[in-house]
């Protein structure tokens, strides 16, 4: 799994899949305006136009959106280049593009004209969103390789950023060839994708709704999610299965409609079979935070935080929930249940939407027998297999403090939780998943993560780290930013509070301390030399184990400047410093070799 995620990372997939989150963003405020303006709702004509404009311009939207979410720190130029590549692309094919004979037959003057010039548009209308992503992928990319490049003084001016829309718009030439000059190899290889999808039926439906939470994990979903909703067939010039849907295509909806009952119904009721099935001292821990990824899942169909709780403690049960939603896709499509949305499953979505759907109300049937099914599943593996699931842990779940996180702002809690400011190598979010990149993840405190409200964390390599946030990920992501600029190499402490598996005593003051405190007071308030067993620096934490751990003086430490002393059960201490954490596990294990010396 390691190696395969690897190889994502190598060939960049995995960073598409992130970029590609963010032109989607938009689709929710196009799908409103479109809807509110329409004769069934507000009956307002420039609204509904006004949505219509974002949905027709997509391919230049996803050119921003994805050369900005591959450019680093998301720089602005790469948007303006990927608008370049786009144009250039786009308008070059068009010009290229060359015009079957039958459409010309019997006509001339000013109608030939006409529809020379409307066949033209439909073609690149076609492959709007296709060309728009290359376009973003050769902007991202060209920023990233040339975004600093130095010239001869004499053309200076056009170094840097200033060269990236040059070098695109040459680029988005050879794009221009490809579409323009491959355009019947490409409309055939598009319909016949197409009618090879859409043909397959329920077996298709099944095998997309398997697929998509099967790459959830990976991140690779969002690919496959483009090409069900934004390539595959074609209704009076709009493609894709989303785009068809709000174009009224009376067909179109079958690759969003299974997402319904599992996302608003399936989920919520997982969350509910974990609530009951957790210990009975841990449910009013839990509870809220079961009901909150319920809630989220219901009303906007964001479930990566639910479906992480469970993905690796019982995959069993994950492949049960990839199987059902696939089942789900094939349910809805043969009781001709057709429903739209603009971001994702949920109550919102079907609101807004009911009106444009078909057979609507059958989701309540359906939605209400997933829930029985995924109750009853959930409830009988947690209870037969013992499954860890939340509230079931050997160890309880921290919860982060109010208090702890006036101190040190969440984005500084997190800072130390990754290992510490530099350990930190770059910070970006998609929907629901903070991506970083750092210098060693295993420097990462997972347990400290859990108390900031992850729920869950993926290593695709040694130096990458997912943590699932659910929607606040890119908030988060802000945050932590702005912790790295005010204090690059400051470490803000983080305090629990509750029943939590680590307690930890912070200290009033946050203060810098010194570099290493006075060792000999050190192991004093540890219990002496003999009480301590080996340590180990993990970036601003010293990793400890005590004989005794009742000879510990919390209080005297955090006197002698330690930011806080975190117990995790069996001996185990963390020693929270702020600072490089190596010189004193270095000076503890020496006393310790000394005391083991005199002994013998």
């Amino acid at each position: 799994m390691r190696d395969r995620f690897s190889l994502f990372e190598r060939l960049g997939v995995q960073q598409l899949g992130r970029a590609l989150m963010l032109p989607i963003a938009v689709l929710p405020v196009a799908g409103l305006l479109l809807r509110m303006g329409q004769p069934d709702l507000l009956a307002i004509p420039f609204v509904a136009a006004a949505g219509e404009a974002i949905f027709t311009n997509l391919g230049l939207i996803f050119a921003i959106g994805v050369a900005v979410g591959l450019a680093r720190e998301n720089n602005g130029a790469a948007g303006l280049a990927g608008v370049v590549g786009f144009l250039v692309a786009t308008q070059g094919a068009e010009a290229l593009v060359r015009v079957p004979p039958e459409v010309m037959q019997g006509l001339a003057g000013t109608a030939l004209e006409a529809a020379v010039t409307s066949y033209k548009i439909k073609a690149v209308a076609k492959i709007g969103v296709p060309a728009g992503i290359l376009s973003g992928l050769l902007a991202g990319g060209l920023y990233n390789r040339y975004s600093e490049l130095k010239l001869p003084e004499f053309l200076s001016f056009f170094g840097g950023r200033r060269f990236v829309p040059i070098a695109t718009g040459f680029a988005g030439l050879g794009l221009a060839l490809v579409f323009g000059l491959g355009w019947p190899v490409l409309e055939a290889g598009l319909d016949g994708l197409s009618r090879a999808v859409l043909s397959a039926g329920g077996f298709g439906l099944f095998l997309y709704g398997l697929l998509n939470r099967v790459l959830i994990i990976t991140g690779l979903h969002h690919i496959l999610n483009n090409v069900a909703w934004f390539i595959l067939g074609d209704y009076h010039g709009a493609t894709g299965d989303l785009k068809r849907f709000f174009a009224g295509d009376p067909t179109a909806g079958a690759f969003m409609a299974g997402y319904f009952p599992v996302m608003m119904f399936g989920l919520p009721a997982a969350c509910l079979a974990m609530y009951r099935a957790a210990k009975p001292e841990r449910r009013t821990a839990v509870g809220g935070m079961l009901l909150s990824m319920a809630l989220t899942a219901f009303l906007t169909g964001v479930t990566e935080p639910i479906e992480f709780t469970f993905m690796f403690v019982a995959p069993l049960l994950y492949a049960l929930h990839a199987m059902l939603t696939g089942l789900a896709m094939v349910v809805m499509d043969a009781l001709g249940v057709k429903l739209g949305f603009t971001f994702s499953a949920g109550l919102v979505d079907y609101v807004v939407n009911f009106g444009k759907a078909t057979k609507p109300l059958l989701l309540l049937p359906v939605g209400l027998a997933y829930f029985a099914v995924y109750y009853g599943a959930f409830a009988f593996v947690i209870r037969r297999f013992n499954v860890k699931t939340l509230g079931r842990e050997d160890a309880p779940v921290a919860v982060i403090s109010a208090q702890a996180l006036a101190a040190s702002g969440r984005g500084g809690g997190f800072v130390v939780a990754l290992g510490g400011a530099g350990n930190i190598r770059a910070v970006d979010a998609c929907t629901t998943r903070l991506r970083l990149v750092l210098a060693d993840n295993r420097a990462v405190d997972e347990s400290a993560l859990t108390a900031l409200g992850s729920r869950g964390v993926v290593r695709p390599n040694a130096t990458a780290l997912q943590v699932v946030l659910g929607p606040v990920a890119d908030q988060v992501a802000g945050e932590i930013r702005q912790a790295l600029t005010r204090s690059p190499t400051a470490s803000a402490p983080i305090a629990t509070s509750g029943t939590v598996a680590a307690p930890i005593v912070m200290a009033e003051e946050t203060a810098p301390m010194a570099p290493l405190p006075d060792i000999a007071a050190v192991l004093s308030a540890l219990g002496g030399s003999g009480n301590i067993q080996a340590a180990e620096a993990r970036a601003t934490r010293v990793l400890l184990g005590v004989n005794d751990a009742a000879g510990v003086d919390e209080g005297r430490l955090l006197a002698l400047g330690l930011r806080g002393v975190a117990r995790l059960g069996s001996g185990r201490l963390h020693l929270l410093l702020g600072v490089p954490a190596a010189p004193l596990a270095d000076a503890l294990n020496q006393a310790r070799s000394g005391q083991a010396m005199a002994g013998g």
